[in-house]
């Protein structure tokens, strides 16, 4: 298992991108958070196998159809917590 910390840059406030990340997440088994950052950024910690998560965040990259995603930076570490879902915070 790894952890990602990722900090999502674009347009992704006020689409639906953080309603789009969790679905993706749950699809592909990848638990953490998504949430909005107050500089217009979404911020996200993903964890899941190397594999799985090397396909959610390719699924990321492509937003949902509102969003536009210019860039993503990408922390990787080992997993501090493990989580049992994934949540949108507020």
């Amino acid at each position: 298992m790894k952890q990602l910390h990722l900090i999502i840059k674009g347009r992704v406030q006020g689409v639906g991108f953080r309603y789009f990340v969790q679905m993706i997440a749950m699809e592909n088994q990848v638990t953490g958070w998504v949430r909005n950052k107050a500089d217009g950024t979404v911020e996200c910690m993903a964890v899941a196998s190397s594999e799985t998560l090397r396909v959610f965040i390719e699924k990321v990259k492509k937003g949902n159809r509102f969003a536009r995603v210019d860039h993503i930076e990408i922390k990787e570490s080992e997993p501090e917590e493990l989580f049992s879902s994934f949540k949108v915070i507020y």
